[in-house]
């Protein structure tokens, strides 16, 4: 018997690129079939939070308010160094004369917001829109300042704005640690087998990538936002790396130490779940 499972991840490139092979039966799957839904990153965490989804990927920064409904999986975050949200403005400015300004973020549970958040004392003044329209909002002046992520990362300069604080740089100076960005999360109720096969098949499906790096471009395309292959080229190469295939003892210290930070300023709850259930 056939056991359906909801996959949710972002239409951008470095998930696309990741769950090809997944979703298009180019691994062995036995006994489960993947149903997929592409959603902007907030999106997610959302369905996440009201448990619609089996699998999906998510901000760790809303992983922390679920670690008691969902077990994270070892293989398929965005995660890493050099790769972390951009604060932007359209002339320039510094992180201290933003205080008391409204800054565009690309979802209240994202990890950008929380990093923002960790940042100083916080930034109060905060506008919530869709990742792709923070650098609209900003041109239309619905904000002082925002912060990007995926593909703007590579754009914004283009666009004519001005790079204020690159809150990954800030993290790895701070803690020595890369910045974890999003991760892959599994309901806790599939049971540690399930949820294990499926980290295995996440990891084979960014091998089968890697080994066949062409076969996914369509498919990646029909889903991004940026549509040149330099832009997708460098999305991929920032954002999927060795932390993609496993977590590592590394990955895993970067994860604690946000949620370490966030539980002391009352950003997350607290919990005594253990991340993984395999």
């Amino acid at each position: 018997m056939i056991r359906n499972l909801t996959l949710g991840y972002s239409p951008c490139p470095n998930d696309t690129y990741i769950f090809y092979a997944l979703t298009h039966q180019r691994i062995p799957l036995t006994g489960l079939r993947i149903q997929e839904r592409l959603e902007d990153v907030e999106t997610l965490n959302q369905l996440a939070l009201d448990g619609l989804l089996d699998l999906t990927k998510i901000s760790y920064h809303a992983l922390g308010h679920l670690r008691d409904q969902y077990a994270l999986l070892r293989s398929g975050s965005a995660l890493g160094r050099g790769c972390g949200p951009l604060v932007i403005s359209r002339q320039e400015t510094d992180m201290q004369q933003l205080h008391g300004k409204r800054i565009v973020v690309p979802g209240r549970l994202t990890t950008a917001n929380l990093l923002l958040q960790l940042y100083g004392s916080g930034y109060e003044e905060i506008l919530i829109v869709p990742f792709d329209q923070v650098m609209p909002s900003l041109q239309r002046g619905d904000a002082d300042a925002g912060v990007i992520i995926h593909e703007s990362r590579f754009t914004f300069q283009d666009a004519g704005f001005c790079e204020v604080l690159d809150l990954g740089a800030w993290w790895e100076e701070e803690t020595g640690l890369p910045i974890p960005l999003g991760g892959i999360l599994a309901r806790r109720d599939l049971g540690g087998e399930t949820i294990a096969t499926i980290d295995q098949a996440i990891r084979n499906s960014l091998e089968y990538a890697h080994n066949h790096p062409k076969e996914p471009r369509n498919y990646i395309k029909a889903h991004a936002q940026e549509l040149e292959d330099k832009v997708i080229d460098a999305h991929i190469g920032l954002y999927v790396n060795d932390f993609s295939l496993n977590l590592g003892d590394e990955g895993v210290a970067a994860i604690e130490e946000l949620y370490s930070r966030a539980e002391a300023r009352s950003l997350i709850p607290k919990c005594s779940a253990p991340l993984f259930l395999s």
